[in-house]
């Protein structure tokens, strides 16, 4: 390794069982997935938690990667797919309602004058999000996941989930609008 590290190389130590493989691997992502588990806890150490958790079940299949696309987008996809499980599994304390309608054009309002919220701001908020807002909020919003895709996951109708998406980001929006309100009473 020249210079740069080749993470198809330490991929490939990996499945060999090569522990300082595991760990130049750790150490290369561990930051930028903790900031994937951070989205989907309510704090560090829940986050911390499903970083840790999320490794070990990378590192049980890394044998299973084929070196087909992005070696960073797979272990995406296995520590997320660990964190629904997790959720699943404590049946996301939290059961998913489909009772919410949803929410009108003419209920939206302008938001062009509005500061724009800085991502820490943001971050602390979905953190604070209930769980099962939370996990449909980042599994569409984040990674992209549609709402037939998330129903199957998560055992849930295609409208809970479009419901749930709406509360949470209608919750969103309403802390955002108490946050911008008590900044600027401070100012």
């Amino acid at each position: 390794m020249s210079g740069s590290i080749d993470i198809y190389e330490i991929v490939a130590a990996c499945q060999k069982g090569e522990r300082s493989a595991q760990k130049a691997l750790y150490e290369f992502f561990a930051p930028k997935m903790l900031g994937v588990c951070m989205r989907y806890a309510t704090d560090r150490e829940a986050a911390e938690d499903f970083l840790q958790d999320g490794f070990i079940r990378v590192f049980e299949n890394v044998e299973k990667f084929r070196f087909e696309g992005s070696f960073e987008g797979w272990m995406r996809r296995v520590i997320v797919n660990m964190i629904i499980e997790s959720f699943r599994k404590k049946k996301i304390e939290t059961e998913f309602t489909d009772d919410f309608p949803d929410v009108d054009a003419e209920e939206s309002e302008d938001h062009t004058d509005e500061e724009v919220p800085l991502m820490s701001d943001l971050l602390e908020l979905i953190q604070q999000l209930p769980e099962r807002y939370r996990l449909v909020f980042n599994l569409y919003v984040l990674e992209e996941r549609t709402h037939d895709q998330i129903a199957e996951q998560l055992g849930i109708s295609s409208g809970t989930s479009k419901s749930n998406l709406s509360r949470a980001r209608k919750w969103l929006q309403e802390r955002l609008k108490k946050k911008s309100k008590k900044e600027a009473a401070k100012i």
